[in-house]
Parts: C-alpha cells; structure tokens; sequence
C-alpha cells in the first residue's frame, strides 16, 4: 500500500516541480531560447528556397549583386552543415564497422580509398542526373547534389581519423571496459567515441574547411555542357570570377572570411574547448583552452534539462543491445568455419569487384577501346610528382607548427580561427591573383600548380598533428619537462609517438585531398585568360566540362588507382607501424 500512495504524491507534485524548475530559469536561459528560436526562424526561411520550381533546360544565371550576399551565404552555410551532420553519422557506423570486423575492414578501407580518389566533379556527374531524375521539376534534386558533393568532400577525412582512433584504443581502457562488462554499446558510448572525440572535432573542422573549398565546384556545376547553378556563395564568386569582376570577387572574399570567424566563434571552438575534458591524462593541465560560448552555455539550464532525455534514449538503446546479445562476449568459432566465412565472403567480395570491373572495360572498350587509358596513365604521373612534393614539404612546414599549437592551448586559441580560414579559402578566389601572378612572373603552371593544391590539401597535416598534439597527456609533457628532455629525445620519446597515428591520418587525407584538388589547381581561368598545367586533373576537368564520358571513366578510374597504390605502398604500412610501434600505450 506504500507504493501507490508515493507514485500518486509524485504524480501531483509534478506541475510543481515543472513550475520550480521554471522559476529557477536565469536570463542567460530566456537569450539562449530566444537564440535558438531565431537560428529555428532563420532556418526554415532560407530552406523554403530548397522547394521551388525547377527547370533544368533553362540556364539560371546568378545575381552578383553583392547585396545578396547575405542570403547567398546562408544558402551556403545551411548546405555545409547539412553535409557535416551526415558526414559524422558515416564517419561513425562506416569506421566503427571497418575497427571491429577483420573482414568487412578488408573490405570497407580499399574501398574508402577509392571513395576518396574520385574527385568531387566525377561525385557530381552521376549525383546531379540521379537526384534531379529523383526529384523532377524541384530545386531539391540539385540542392541534394550539392549537398552530396559537399558531403564527398568532408566524409572520408572525419572516417579516416575516427577509424584510426578505434584500432589504437589505449590497453588499459580495453582491459578497463571489458572488466566491467560493458555492451558493445556502452564501450563505444562510454570509451571509444569519447577517446576519438579530439581528433573527431579537428577532423570534422578540417573537413568542413574541405567543404568551402570546393563550394564552387558544388554549387556552380558545369556537367555534360548544361550549367547548373544554385544561390550561394560559391555559385557568387563562380559567376564574378567568370565575368573577371574583382571587386564582386572581394566581397565574396570579405563574406567568406565573415562566416569562416563566425562559425569558428559560435560553433567550433565551444567544441575544442569541450572536447578538452576527453584527454587521457591524470592531472589536469593549468592552461586549456575555453570558449566564450562554452562558458555562457555551461551558465544555461538548457543543456542540463536537454541532457536528460539524451541519456534516457542512451540508456534505453544499451538495454536493446544486451537485449538482442551484442555484447562482447567471445563467440566459440572453429578456425575452420572461420576459414570457410573467409573463403566466401572473399568470394563475393571478388565477384561483384570482377563484375563491376568487367562492366567497365565493357564499356569502354566499346566506346573507345582500351587505349584511352594511355593519356591519363602517363599525366597521372605528373600530377603524382607534385602531390608528393606537396605531401614533403607540408610535412616539414607543418608538423613543428602543429606540435606547437596542439602543446598551447592560448596559442590554439588565436591561431584556430586563422587556420581555419586559410583551410577553408577556395582555391577559385584566388585565381585572379594567381593568374596575374603567373603571367606576371612567367611561372608555368606546372610549378605553381603545386602552390593551388597546396592550399586545399595541407592543412589536413596541420590539423591532424594540432589534433594528434592537442590529446598528449599533460603528465607525461610534464614528465619530460621534469626529466630535462630537450630537443631530439623528446621527440623521440614523445612527440612522435604521440602525433604519429593522427600524422599518418593526415597524410593519407592529404594526399588524397591533392589529387582531389589538381582538378581545379591544374587549369586555371579567369576572364578570357586559361592557363593549363599537364596532369591528370586538367585531362579530368577537360573531360567533364566537354561531357566526354569515356575520357571522364578513364581519368577517374586511373586517379583512383594512383591513390589506392600509393595507399597501399606507402600510408597503409605506416598505418600498421603506428598501431603497433608508435602509440603513446607503447612508448
């Protein structure tokens, strides 16, 4: 009889609770509501433009009226962080799926080293006719292509990293999990995503620096000779570039750098400076870094009040998992079912490779015959010289300065919005002064080329070694300070150990990211004037832009091998030295 009476007390004591929880709502909740409302205001006025009439036999020609710009930017910036939302749930599934299944990784790593080799113009020649077909007469089909372009962009970066995080899991926070037996959810709630979290937050910033830097290709799209364009700022400064207007190309640049410190302020340094307490360390470090929106969020009712639903819906899904039996207990296999398991799913795998690749030489072989591999074999050969020189040079460059930033938390705080800005700055802004540039000097292409692709692809090194910087313990910094190690030894004993996994991370990405960029970075044009590097990514852009599919096929198809035997030569065994010599649990 105890029971009843306590549950109907509580049952009538709870509008008064809501009514005390209410009461206690400060002024800093009332302007986080009312922002939060707004941004929800703003938010379904820009996407109405996402739901209008569409024609794709008529041009649509972008007004350069800078005093659209506004709208054209929020256009862009809801587009971005659409991308980003669905980059992250693929980063999550798609590198949680590749650490903890030897046979699906054999699998899902190749093949998210061919995703990363195809260029975004080789994603958007199939998205824009597969969406606009899905969406017919409707602005959706070609905002979801841009979309997905951008997506292409950000996604195998963030899947990289987040997958390296999984399979150099610190020993003691293994052996920690698995002697509380934890779920496969709860390990992954409760240890794995908060151990990847650092170099998940600067992954995603890099990324999403990624996706402004192929803004014009995704929203100015020239595919098969029919120009599609969508309100935006990349479409903004694609148009006033192609007119050779520089002032309209200045405000692009001004709005630009605008949202690049905006986002910066209000979104990604609250999640670095949070992200702090995710370090695997036993002393706290006497300098982190903090946020001014963090700190006047932390000071907000709302996130403890929102918090709790989250939990419940975290709790809820660990109880399915033990439900349904996925937890971590040892399946007794026999090696020889597991060969057998082996034998055929390699089996399948082969097959659909095989069938998928006799479809394509099918194809071209019919189209032009097989020698139309010639050309871009032989250009791919130097484009891979300057995305070498790149990846050299932006390592000794940039691995001291990220060290350097990733060990200063104050030094993080002024440098972050800068590097963002100069990872985010499309290549395409530039090329006004660099055609001006190359003309002026009589610098070919060929050379200054490398400069282009420098600034899509290098900061992935920077920014994972911040990252790979940033999540070194304090104590052991400390330590090495007690100890007096200087100079050579300690970054031997240290700084190698600690940054080398999220350094290999970012040179596959970077690599990846340079040869993705030599599309743009190896043909250059501005008004009348089009200066023409040799390489695989001018025979690309060449291809696309005069809708010759078989050309198209053949240079995206060689891109892809490139990059996947480079991968696999080079930053897979680096891969494997870094999960099993140079981690922080071994060294």
């Amino acid at each position: 009889m105890v029971y009843p009476s306590r549950s109907a007390a509580s049952r009538a004591s709870l509008p008064a609770r809501v009514t005390g929880r209410l009461s206690r709502l400060s002024w800093v909740d009332l302007v986080v509501a009312v922002a939060v409302l707004v941004g929800i205001y703003l938010l379904l006025r820009v996407g109405k433009g996402a739901t209008v009439s569409f024609d794709p036999a008529r041009v649509v020609k972008v007004d350069t009226d800078p005093a659209r710009l506004p709208y054209y930017a929020a256009r862009s910036l809801l587009r971005m962080f659409v991308a980003l939302a669905a980059s992250v749930v693929f980063t999550l599934g798609y590198a949680y799926a590749a650490a903890r299944s030897r046979r699906l990784e054999r699998v899902l790593i190749p093949a998210l080293d061919i995703l990363q080799s195809v260029p975004v113009l080789g994603f958007l020649t199939v998205a824009v006719a597969w969406f606009l077909s899905l969406f017919p007469g409707s602005v959706l089909g070609l905002e979801l292509a841009a979309i997905f372009a951008i997506f292409t962009s950000q996604a195998w970066n963030m899947t990289f990293g987040f997958y390296h995080s999984l399979i150099t899991l610190p020993r003691e926070l293994d052996e920690i999990s698995r002697s509380f037996g934890f779920t496969r959810w709860m390990r992954f709630w409760k240890v794995e995503l908060p151990n990847g979290a650092i170099g998940l937050v600067w992954n995603g910033m890099m990324s999403f620096g990624g996706g402004w830097f192929f803004l014009v290709a995704s929203e100015a799209i020239s595919v098969g000779g029919h120009q599609y364009a969508l309100p935006g700022l990349g479409s903004y400064a694609g148009t006033a570039i192609a007119e050779g207007d520089l002032g309209k190309v200045g405000w692009a640049v001004a709005t630009m750098a605008v949202l690049v410190f905006g986002v910066n302020f209000v979104f990604w340094r609250p999640l670095t400076a949070w992200t702090e307490r995710f370090k695997n360390e036993q002393s706290e470090a006497a300098d982190i870094q903090r946020s001014l929106v963090l700190d006047f969020l932390r000071r907000s009712s709302w996130p403890r009040l929102l918090g709790r639903p989250a939990r419940w819906a975290a709790e809820v899904m660990g109880r399915a998992a033990r439900v349904l039996g996925t937890d971590d207990r040892p399946l007794t296999v026999s090696r020889a079912r597991r060969r057998t398991g082996d034998l055929v799913f390699a089996l399948v795998a082969g097959g659909l490779i095989g069938w998928g690749l006799a479809g394509l030489l099918g194809y071209l072989h019919r189209s032009t015959g097989l020698g139309v591999f010639a050309e871009p074999l032989l250009l791919g050969l130097a484009t891979l010289a300057r995305v070498v020189v790149l990846v050299a040079v932006a390592t000794v460059v940039w691995v001291p300065v990220g060290v350097r930033i990733g060990f200063s938390p104050r030094l993080a705080r002024i440098a972050q919005p800068v590097v963002q800005l100069l990872a985010s700055f499309p290549a395409n802004f530039l090329f006004p002064l660099a055609t001006w540039f190359f003309l002026w000097s009589g610098l070919s292409l060929n050379v200054g080329g490398v400069l282009l692709m420098a600034l899509g692809a290098q900061w992935y090194i920077l920014f994972n070694t911040i990252a790979g910087a940033a999540a070194v313990p304090t104590d052991l910094r400390e330590a090495m300070d007690d100890l007096g190690v200087r100079g050579r030894q300690r970054w031997k004993r240290l700084i190698i150990p600690g940054i080398f996994p999220a350094y290999v991370t970012g040179g596959i990405t970077a690599s990846g990211g340079a040869w993705n960029a030599s599309i743009v970075s190896e043909v250059v044009t501005f008004g009348g004037t089009t200066l023409t590097a040799t390489g695989l990514g001018a025979y690309i852009a060449k291809a696309t832009s005069h809708g010759d599919y078989p050309q198209l096929v053949a240079g995206i198809a060689v891109m892809a091998c490139y990059v996947v035997a480079l991968n696999r030569l080079l930053w897979r065994r680096l891969y494997r030295l870094a999960e099993t010599r140079y981690s922080l649990q071994s060294a």
